[in-house]
C-alpha cells in the first residue's frame, strides 16, 4: 500500500500544471454536466450536448486567440469591438451604391470577396495598434485593448448611425453563414471553429512557433536573451487575436445578414472568463486551448442549465458568475495544494 501510494505521488508531480489543471477543468464540467441532467429535463441527450457546442463556437473561436495572449501575460479586450466593426464593414463594402436609397441602404458596392478581405484588414489594422501601443510602446496591454474595443465599436456606431445596417445586400451575402452540412443542423460556423481549433492545438503543441509562446509567458527577458524575437512573436499574436475576431463578426454578420453596431456587446469578458476556467493562468506562463474549449463548455452548461430551469435573466447572470467564481476558486485551490 505504501508503494502504491509513493507511485502515485510521483505520478502527480510529475505531471505537469497544465495538464492538471485541465483534468481538474473537465472534473468539474462532468459533476456541472450531471447536476445539470438531474435538474433539467432530457439536459443529457445527445442532441442537446451537441447544442452546447454549436450555440458557443463564436466564443470559442475568439478563445483560441485570446489564450495565446493570455499564456504571454496579454489581454486582448479589444474583441467584441472588432466583430461589431467587421460585421458593420462587411455590409457596408457589400451593400449597393445606388444613391436613390436609404442612407443606411447604400454602401460601397463591392463584390462580396472584396468585401470580406477589405473588413479582415479592418480588423487586423485594430490587431497593428494593439501591438504598436503594447510592444512598442509598452503601454499595458488591458488599457490599449480596452481603447481600441471603444475605437472599432465607434466606427462601427458611425457606419450604421448608431443602427444596423440589413438591407441590399447581395444573396450570396447569408450563404457562408447559414451553410450547414447536408442533412444535419451543424452550421459551417461551427466546422471552421473546430478547424481552427485543431490547427491551434497543434500549433501549441509540437512547434516552436508554440514553444516560444510559453518560454515569453515563463520568462519574457530571458526568452529574449535566448534568442527570440519577442516583439514580433508578440505582434503576431494580437494580429492573429484581431483576425479571429475579423473571422467571427463575418461569420456572424453573414448569418443574421445584418451589420449590428452593438453585436457581441460583452464578448470581450466571456471569451476571458471561458480561458481562464480553462486553466490557463492569468500570470501568464501555462495554459491550452483544449483547455479553453472545456471553459467553454462549462459556461455553456451553466447557461443551457439556466434557461431550462426558466430563470429569469437577471437571476441567470447570478448563476453563472457564482459558477465562474466558484470554480475558478477552486482551480486555485487544487494549484495550491499541489505544491505543497
Amino acid at each position: 500500500m505504501e508503494t502504491k501510494t509513493r507511485f502515485l505521488k510521483r505520478a502527480g508531480s510529475s505531471m505537469s500544471n497544465e495538464t492538471f489543471i485541465s483534468l481538474f477543468m473537465i472534473s468539474i464540467l462532468i459533476v456541472l454536466f450531471g447536476i445539470a441532467s438531474a435538474i433539467v429535463p432530457n439536459f443529457y441527450l445527445p442532441m442537446n450536448m451537441l447544442n452546447l457546442i454549436m450555440n458557443y463556437w463564436y466564443l470559442i473561436l475568439l478563445g483560441i486567440g485570446v489564450t495565446f495572449l493570455l499564456i504571454t501575460g496579454n489581454f486582448d479586450m479589444s474583441v467584441g469591438g472588432v466583430i461589431a466593426m467587421t460585421g458593420v464593414l462587411s455590409v457596408y463594402f457589400s451593400q449597393s451604391s445606388d444613391p436613390m436609397r436609404n442612407p443606411l441602404a447604400v454602401g460601397l458596392g463591392l463584390p462580396y470577396g472584396i468585401a470580406l478581405v477589405l473588413a479582415l484588414l479592418c480588423a487586423l489594422a485594430v490587431g497593428g495598434i494593439n501591438a504598436y501601443f503594447i510592444v512598442k510602446l509598452k503601454v499595458p496591454s488591458i488599457i490599449v485593448t480596452l481603447g481600441t474595443m471603444m475605437l472599432a465599436r465607434g466606427v462601427a456606431q458611425v457606419v450604421t448611425l448608431g443602427a444596423q445596417r440589413n438591407t441590399s445586400l447581395p444573396d450570396i451575402f447569408g450563404v457562408i453563414g447559414n451553410a450547414s452540412i447536408p442533412g444535419t443542423s451543424i452550421k459551417v460556423s461551427v466546422l471552421i471553429m473546430a478547424g481552427l481549433v485543431i490547427i491551434a492545438v497543434i500549433l501549441e503543441k509540437t512547434t516552436i512557433f508554440g514553444r516560444r509562446t510559453y518560454l515569453i509567458g515563463a520568462n519574457k527577458e530571458a526568452a529574449r536573451l535566448s534568442g527570440i524575437r519577442v516583439k514580433r512573436h508578440l505582434t503576431s499574436l494580437f494580429l492573429t487575436s484581431a483576425f479571429l475576431a475579423g473571422v467571427t463578426g463575418i461569420l456572424m454578420a453573414s448569418e443574421f445578414k445584418a451589420g449590428i453596431s452593438n453585436r457581441a456587446m460583452g464578448f470581450e469578458f466571456d471569451a476571458l472568463v471561458i480561458v481562464l476556467l480553462g486553466g490557463t493562468n492569468i500570470n501568464g506562463g501555462f495554459g491550452s486551448v483544449l483547455g479553453t474549449v472545456v471553459g467553454a463548455l462549462i459556461l455553456a452548461v451553466v447557461t443551457s442549465a439556466a434557461t431550462g430551469m426558466v430563470l429569469s435573466p437577471d437571476w441567470q447572470f447570478v448563476l453563472k458568475g457564482s459558477v465562474t467564481f466558484l470554480a475558478i476558486l477552486a482551480q486555485r485551490y487544487a494549484l495550491d495544494r499541489r505544491k505543497r
